[in-house]
């Protein structure tokens, strides 16, 4: 599996590719060509033309969660020849708010369907040979998972716990790769998830939005269970995890910085 980072908050120096607070993969793995996430903007498209992507060829597009900086660039996607698959849970493209702004899929499902094959499910769903989408992922601890904002859910909003946070594990011979977009369901969580679906207990590395800010109750609690697994795994973080937070985890775990342009191969 390959991955590239197409869009991130943060830039190499001497790449000269664009940034913004939002988040986009292109991963290939066993011939299929997929994005996870699609960042905020045209970003992700005039970043992979830059880097020579043709992103006309996508076999899948993987949306990690309905947030507007991970689907704002759906409909900025070039078009194919053929319509690419989309994977993501059934609330992904539900109406969401906060602090008095409009954060939700400004893609309908609607307009997702005119361009893409949909393929919604709380269940996991395999998107390549070695990587699965995880489905909904279930809130098993007490310091995770908080809501975010407010979700608009049969008339009335409500606040919005985010069902739809989900992740891509893909196998690898020295354990699993795991892939977040934000991480609102929590990491432990996620990897929790991802160990049970895939049936394997070693964790080889994570990328991706940790959703952790500053010293907290939280952020400790994740470290003390990263710390725990073996081998520790190799740590990623990037977007929505702030420096106190990745200072905090280099203290105990191998962490590296991520940028667009970063490419990694398991």
């Amino acid at each position: 599996m390959r991955l590239t980072v197409l869009t991130d908050n943060n830039t190499y120096i001497d790449r000269y590719y664009l940034g913004e607070p939002a988040l986009c993969y292109f991963i290939e793995d066993g011939g299929v060509r997929l994005l996870f996430d699609t960042g905020y903007s045209d970003v992700a498209a005039r970043n992979a033309e830059a880097m020579g992507i043709d992103l006309t060829a996508l076999d899948c597009v993987v949306l990690s969660h309905g947030h507007n900086d991970h689907t704002g660039g759906l409909l900025r996607l070039p078009r194919g020849e053929r319509p690419a698959r989309l994977v993501a849970h059934p609330r992904v493209f539900g109406e969401r708010r906060a602090g008095g702004l409009s954060v939700g899929s400004p893609c309908s499902r609607g307009q997702a369907a005119e361009r893409f094959q949909l393929r919604l499910s709380r269940e996991p769903v395999a998107v390549s040979p070695a990587l699965m989408f995880l489905g909904e992922i279930p809130r098993k601890n007490d310091f995770e998972g908080a809501p975010v904002g407010e979700a608009l859910r049969g008339g009335e909003w409500k606040p919005d716990l985010l069902p739809d946070d989900s992740a891509l594990a893909c196998r690898t011979a020295e354990g699993l790769v795991i892939i977040t977009g934000c991480s609102h369901a929590g990491l432990c969580n996620i990897l929790e998830r991802a160990r049970a679906v895939m049936k394997e207990a070693r964790v080889r590395a994570v990328i991706g939005g940790f959703h952790l800010f500053g010293r907290s109750r939280q952020l400790e609690r994740t470290m003390d269970y990263l710390a725990g697994l073996a081998p520790r795994p190799e740590l990623y973080p990037c977007h929505c995890t702030d420096f106190a937070a990745r200072c905090a985890l280099a203290e105990r775990l191998p962490v590296h910085e991520v940028g667009v342009g970063l490419c990694l191969e398991w």
